[in-house]
């Protein structure tokens, strides 16, 4: 039976960028082979069991899951605005680097992340005397993703 909204879904996953590059995926094998399983290493590579319509997932996913069928695969290709949106300025932070490095205990550095009070993740892209930015945008976002799905189990 088709998959349909509501419906709890079991899947495994490989997720690409536009230039083919794995970001992400439920397989150990294409882990280990592309070198994620080193940057995560404690990482359980488990098929995804997300509820349709229920925004466990992004909403590119979630759409191009309905009509599948257990067993079935497909590829998905998934626009900014339907997995963790564009880019944004707004989204980038300036902070004075002396209040920064007090906060932190440490000089900021470029490319390190830190988290926000609201849990917001961001990545420290510019730090000078006087000032630190900090780009809070999703690390995904303003990226088509490509996604190779297998359906393994529809409830």
């Amino acid at each position: 039976m088709a998959i349909q909204t509501g419906d709890t879904v079991t899947f495994e996953y490989v997720g690409r960028l536009d230039d083919g590059t794995v970001f992400d995926t439920s397989r150990e094998s294409i882990a280990t082979e592309e070198g994620l399983a080193e940057e995560q290493p404690d990482r359980e590579y488990d098929p995804l069991t997300a509820e349709v319509g229920a925004g466990q997932v992004i909403e590119g996913m979630e759409d191009g899951l309905v009509g599948l069928d257990a067993g079935e695969t497909a590829t998905l290709t998934i626009p900014p605005e339907e997995a963790y949106g564009e880019w944004s300025e707004e989204r980038v932070q300036e902070f004075e680097t002396e209040e920064l490095t007090d906060a932190l205990g440490q000089r900021p550095e470029e490319g390190l992340y830190l988290e926000a009070q609201n849990g917001q993740p961001g990545e420290i892209t510019h730090v000078d005397d006087d000032v630190v930015k900090v780009d809070f945008n999703p690390r995904l976002a303003g990226e088509t993703l490509e996604f190779e799905v297998e359906v393994v189990d529809v409830e």
